[in-house]
């Protein structure tokens, strides 16, 4: 016993007559009797007798029938579904984002999203890049930035996406604004702002000084990059942003390029062991990727000084 038997059974049922039914269904009569005679089989004793040129039900048949017209019902709601879901007439995108791509490049392009389908709902996480990824399990998308972990790359689909530079940030009064260089042997003689634990621009920071042999210095930890931005427009150090987060500042503060930039990586992480939501495969369809992206140079805004040097000299 098969939906499709179950179907046919309830067309015939209603019209009565095995020829017109198998007209609406697109089928032979054949065909048709076929799925009759198999069902009847599957079920057991006959479902419907000969009445001159068309057919009568038995009591069985009759309340098989109640049964088989659910059955259809259920089959055009799922296949209404599938419409709609292809049509993206609604459905639900989870999108998790560390601070960088969350803030500053993807508000933009999930409002450009959601004007062509109103009827998708976003849902959005942001966190540090630790958090985020802990919650890859309950997201169809995940924008990190940074270098990944073994388990991370094993597990999961990864694509690189933007390129980001991390640079140092000081108040406009502060020594380094006029300073012709900018090393991290230079900034380990400061007090730093630095992001909290799991953040990928702190893990960068640490390792630049790590692999350059230099001493950290004493620094203050502060959440998200508007608390780091908040501790340097305060007067508390150096911090540390991305590039990208002086985009719209008011101009109290100076982004520094670190020698000749530290460079990194935005990615794209795909849920590794499922499918790819409907909904999730659309968005990444129309991220956009231009060619040059000027919040990527500093020195076309004017924003960020630069040395010709590496970071260590």
């Amino acid at each position: 016993m098969t939906p499709d038997q179950l179907i046919t059974f309830s067309v015939v049922a209603e019209l009565l007559n095995i020829s017109q039914a198998a007209r609406q269904l697109h089928l032979s009569q054949p065909a048709v009797s076929g799925q009759l005679q198999a069902l009847q089989q599957s079920f057991g004793e006959p479902l419907y007798h000969r009445h001159g040129r068309g057919i009568q039900l038995t009591p069985a048949g009759r309340e098989l029938l109640e049964i088989a017209l659910r059955v259809r019902q259920a089959m055009l709601e799922a296949r209404e579904l599938k419409r709609v879901s292809q049509a993206l007439e609604h459905g639900l995108l989870r999108l998790g984002a560390s601070t960088t791509p969350a803030s500053y490049l993807l508000p933009g392009l999930v409002a450009g999203f959601r004007r062509t389908f109103p009827g998708v709902s976003v849902q959005m996480f942001t966190g540090n890049s630790q958090q985020v990824l802990e919650r890859i399990g309950d997201l169809d998308l995940v924008f990190v930035e940074g270098e990944l972990d073994e388990q991370t790359l094993a597990e999961h689909r990864i694509r690189d996406w933007r390129q980001d530079e991390v640079v140092a940030i000081v108040r406009r009064d502060h020594p380094l604004c006029t300073s012709p260089a900018t090393t991290l042997r230079r900034l380990a003689s400061e007090f730093l702002v630095m992001r909290e634990q799991g953040s990928g621009v702190r893990r960068m920071i640490l390792d630049c000084f790590a692999s350059h042999d230099l001493p950290l210095p004493e620094y203050l930890e502060l959440a998200g990059v508007e608390g780091v931005k908040e501790g340097v427009r305060a007067g508390l150090g150096v911090g540390f942003v991305s590039n990208l987060s002086l985009s719209h500042e008011d101009g109290s503060l100076a982004g520094i390029r670190i020698g000749k930039g530290l460079n990194r990586t935005i990615r794209i992480v795909e849920p590794g062991g499922r499918t790819l939501a409907r909904t999730a495969a659309m968005f990444l369809e129309r991220l956009e990727t231009p060619e040059t992206d000027s919040t990527l140079n500093p020195e076309q805004r004017g924003e960020t000084r630069s040395a010709d040097v590496s970071p260590a000299d």
